[in-house]
């Protein structure tokens, strides 16, 4: 039961960022992010109507069906901040462990830096596997949009794509 609740997210996040690379195809400047549930996704910005998320939706599955996997993986989801975020403070906080117990502050300090440095550098090609392996599956194989859902907050739109999956094999 929990293994399908985490595969349905898993496939969700992967629909939402190819939803996200169509979309952003039509409107290059677009402003906008997402979040996914193992009912579907939200997308948040400045975005079009229902209708054209919901297009966009299809042709994500689409895309990713004949596939297109690499759609699966958005450049700037959560994923990549977190791994960015991780590496980066055990690397600062191994820095400073490095330094000995006794070290001044200014030879902790350029150790930590240089260790958050390097766990940055690191995290460029991390985040984007992280994403690709964990976070998401490019396996949507049956899916489909149920319906998009809308609400406006100011300029900002708020968009509920709600997917069905075939049961996985």
């Amino acid at each position: 039961m929990l293994n399908e609740i985490i595969e349905r997210v898993r496939r969700n996040h992967a629909l939402e960022h190819a939803t996200l690379h169509v979309l952003e195809a039509q409107q290059p400047n677009l402003r906008a992010g997402g979040r996914a549930t193992s009912q579907g996704f939200y997308l948040y910005g400045d975005l079009p109507d229902e209708a054209a998320v919901h297009a966009a939706a299809d042709e994500a599955i689409r895309r990713m069906n004949a596939g297109q996997r690499d759609l699966a993986v958005h450049p700037r989801c959560g994923t990549n901040v977190v791994t960015t975020g991780i590496l980066s403070g055990a690397l600062a906080m191994l820095g400073i462990l490095a330094s000995g117990k006794r070290a001044p502050w200014y030879v902790q300090l350029p150790n930590a830096i240089l260790g958050a440095l390097i766990g940055a550098l690191l995290a460029q090609p991390l985040g984007p596997w992280m994403q690709a392996n964990v976070t998401t599956s490019a396996e949507v194989n049956g899916a489909r949009v149920r319906s998009v859902r809308s609400r406006q907050a100011g300029r900002m739109v708020t968009h509920f794509v709600e997917t069905d999956h075939a049961p996985a094999p």
